[in-house]
């Protein structure tokens, strides 16, 4: 971050880094000098994809043009893993394979940010479609650092291996990607490396030991009562109240059965029972998301979940227990602590210290920490937030900390998430470039020409 941004933003700063890295800064700045000839491309496909959002499996144009992009830097390329993955490999010689990952699809949310360039994409059905987490973004500095690091072949040496993943947002595409053969088809990656925007300003980047983001599970329950007139519930089992019964009930799990120290969340986002004011259903329908910093909390969470369902629906006389079906999971996602510290001293070296926020627990789940699991154990992987607030929307937003104006501004998963386009893709790039050179091996051109 330049004097100019540093004095603007008022960042806390974290604790003391490695010194800068002459050697590595030498060869960041060997692969950069291409930044600006490859970010035309990058902001065309950029605003292309932001235009024409997809949904979780759906990505067929996005995984295309990522595709083409890729053969014409030389990248060895194989598209549909696990549906519209896309993986390109860049051979360059003895050392380690770093895995690049960016996910590519979209949202069911009606953008309403006003951008020249904003979707106006809907479904067949009439939902509306919007990249209202930065997919976007993610995917087109993929492609961009990937065309650095191969336009600069004489700066690093090892495997380039750059996955395009499709499904994220429903929590399924890493997992189809590995069951598809990633590894077993082009091998076990090194160390796994992934960014995400976030509302912090353009320019600034948060890392986090451990864990980073919340595991998450999506719960559906379906529970069965005995249908009868409005007018006569003492005929029924009624579902309803059996389901609003559970709703606040779900609730004392986090409070009474979990310790204060052990993190986590139970949300209960859709309740649907009934069609008529004046009719009792037979059933209701409660679906839920749980997050938690510990596997094992979630699966005690999980556990709790369950037996409140059917000790309700037992409470209740219903006819037969609740089904209770578990639609999506994902692990705590895990920064590995010694490659995370390289990572961040690398970004300290390049963009200075202070463009590094402190580091905090993210509520927000991602597949992303199924990468780490390898066939025969398992695979760093490291993950970390850019901001991509325009700093004059940062600078007015009310409050002195990041955590005070972040509330205030439009987060990821809403109509007006709209990253700073020229400085979130500059600064993207130059993040994941940098962080891919931190764990490749030097070339021959190691030092300023």
């Amino acid at each position: 971050m330049n004097n100019d941004v540093e004095s603007q933003v008022a960042l806390e700063r974290e604790g003391p880094h490695e010194p800068p890295q002459p050697e590595l800064n030498a060869r960041a700045r060997r692969v950069l000098k291409h930044l600006d000839a490859v970010l035309p491309d990058v902001d065309a496909l950029y605003r292309d994809l932001h235009q024409h959002p997809e949904l979780s499996a759906q990505e067929a144009h996005t995984a295309a043009e990522v595709a083409r992009r890729l053969e014409a830097e030389g990248y060895e390329v194989t598209r549909g893993i696990g549906g519209h993955g896309v993986v390109g490999l860049l051979c360059n010689g003895d050392g380690p394979t770093v895995m690049l990952r960016g996910d590519m699809d979209a949202l069911p949310i009606e953008e309403k940010t006003g951008l020249s360039y904003a979707s106006h994409v809907t479904t067949p059905d009439g939902e509306p479609v919007m990249h209202a987490c930065g997919h976007d973004v993610h995917t087109v500095c993929l492609t961009g650092t990937a065309a650095l690091l191969a336009r600069s072949r004489d700066a690093w040496r090892g495997t380039v291996m750059v996955v395009a993943q499709p499904a994220e947002e429903t929590l399924q595409g890493a997992r189809a990607m590995l069951e598809d053969g990633l590894y077993a088809r082009f091998g076990t990656p090194d160390v796994v490396l992934g960014q995400h925007t976030a509302p912090l300003p353009v320019g600034a980047f948060m890392h986090r030991e451990g864990a980073t983001m919340m595991g998450s599970a999506n719960v559906r329950i379906r529970l069965f009562g005995r249908g009868a007139h409005g007018a006569t519930p003492h005929l029924a089992v009624d579902p309803v109240v059996m389901g609003a019964s559970l709703v606040m009930r779900l609730q004392t799990i986090v409070s009474r059965e979990l310790s204060p120290q052990e993190a986590a969340v139970v949300t209960v986002g859709h309740f649907q029972a009934g069609t008529r004011a004046n009719v009792i259903p037979y059933e209701a329908l409660l679906e839920l998301t749980v997050r938690t910093e510990d596997d094992a909390v979630q699966a005690r969470v999980l556990a709790a979940i369950e037996r409140i369902a059917k000790a309700d629906a037992e409470a209740s006389a219903a006819p037969r227990p609740p089904q209770v079906e578990v639609l999506s999971s994902s692990p705590v996602n895990y920064n590995d602590p010694a490659l995370l510290r390289r990572i961040r001293d690398a970004h300290a070296g390049w963009f200075g210290s202070g463009a590094l926020v402190p580091g905090m627990l993210v509520p927000q789940s991602e597949d992303f920490p199924r990468f780490a699991q390898g066939p025969r154990q398992a695979v760093p992987t490291a993950f970390w937030f850019m901001g991509v607030t325009p700093l004059k929307a940062w600078n007015e937003a009310p409050g002195t900390t990041p955590l005070e104006k972040v509330s205030h501004l439009p987060g990821p998963h809403t109509s007006l998430y709209a990253p700073d386009r020229e400085g979130s893709l500059r600064k993207g790039c130059e993040s994941l470039t940098v962080a891919a050179l931190a764990c490749l091996h030097a070339g021959t051109a190691s030092r300023d020409s």
